[in-house]
């Protein structure tokens, strides 16, 4: 191949979690199962659409130990490619034990799979690129493995598929992934999409996995061209894909506002959002004093995980000292009024502490 181009292109993912169902006891979560897996197969249609060469999975293809069915499922759809070679890790979820269906499974002739314990690769020669990689045996690999790989052949494009980033799981240094002297680094492990530098990168998972993973999720694209054994190019970019979102809004309230008013504005919230999102609502502002909030009415007017009320009631103060300047209200207030705090600090004392004050006083 000396004195070659070689252009390619690829399609990078990690994390799909397949059988997994997130938000179970949910009315969705049946859906965000099956979700997961029509991202998975949206991903085998953008190979076929993109003409990609080459599919990397950067382990945690599956959510648990993958089923015989499971297994055939994805090598169907991975089978259908008409150009398109896949290369595959196991992560710390699908890791390979010794009853792993992944040990004994026949992949299509266009899917090789990384399934050694030990840094292996396979050389595709059509487009001049060697993938790196091993699997996870264990659910929690401590060591650093990465640090030291380097690639062997330099004519070659030289892709590291690695899978971790964390204490509990193959800690990552960056900057000896950058000295390294691949040409891509196709990592997993973490959800949120992120670059840690232009050949460095994690795609997220294809989708989220729980309400703590706000924003886009989706995969990476891009394109390789080698020209000689110390130079190459690359561009990449991140690709929103994802079927829902689990969004975090606020909603301000005001004393004037009733029960049926905080309906509609989340399901007008909703409507303008996207139905197929999941969504955490905050209640924020002032609200009147009597008033009581319906939480559970709240609930039912689309995929809502939680609202939760984080409104101040809408006192008074200057009446309220007025009212009570012989007695600890009033006292009370004017010390907060008079300290040292902060507006911020200061306004939640007052607050707080009358909430305090008030309750003891009609309880007694």
């Amino acid at each position: 191949m000396k004195g070659m181009v070689t252009n390619m292109k690829f399609i990078h993912i990690a994390d799909v979690h397949l059988g997994a169902k997130p938000d179970r006891g949910y009315s969705w979560s049946e859906e965000r199962g099956k979700d997961i897996w029509e991202s998975f197969f949206h991903i085998t249609e953008e190979c076929e659409k993109e003409e990609a060469d080459l599919l990397l999975i950067a382990g945690d293809l599956f959510h648990k130990q993958p089923l015989i069915r499971e297994l055939k499922e994805v090598a169907y759809a991975l089978g259908k490619l008409s150009r398109t070679q896949v290369v595959l890790i196991a992560g710390n979820h699908d890791y390979i034990n010794e009853r792993s269906p992944y040990l004994s499974f026949a992949w299509p002739d266009n899917v090789h799979m990384l399934s050694d314990r030990d840094m292996d690769s396979i050389y595709l020669e059509n487009i001049n690129t060697e993938v790196y990689g091993f699997s996870y045996h264990a659910r929690e690999i401590r060591e650093p493995l990465y640090d030291r790989i380097t690639p062997g052949c330099r004519e070659r494009i030289n892709i590291l598929l690695a899978h971790g980033g964390t204490p509990d799981n193959i800690p990552i240094d960056r900057n000896a992934l950058i000295r390294s002297g691949f040409d891509y680094i196709a990592l997993g492990h973490i959800h949120k999409p992120e670059y840690l530098s232009e050949r460095i990168a994690y795609p997220g998972s294809l989708e989220p996995m729980d309400k703590n993973e706000t924003g886009e999720r989706g995969y990476i694209r891009g394109d390789i061209v080698k020209e000689d054994e110390k130079s190459s190019s690359i561009s990449s970019s991140f690709i929103s894909s994802a079927r829902c979102q689990y969004k975090k809004l606020a909603l301000m309230i005001h004393p004037g506002m009733t029960n049926q008013e905080i309906r509609d504005n989340i399901r007008e919230a909703i409507s303008a959002q996207g139905k197929n999102h999941i969504y955490q609502f905050s209640l924020t502002g002032k609200r009147a004093r009597d008033m009581i909030f319906d939480m559970d009415s709240f609930l039912n007017h689309g995929n809502i995980l939680e609202v939760v009320d984080g409104t101040l009631p809408d006192y008074d103060f200057a009446a309220l000292k007025e009212e009570n300047e012989d007695n600890i209200i009033g006292f009370y207030i004017k010390a907060i009024e008079e300290g040292d705090f902060t507006k911020e600090l200061g306004e939640k004392a007052l607050y707080y502490g009358m909430e305090a004050l008030l309750e003891a006083k009609n309880y007694k």
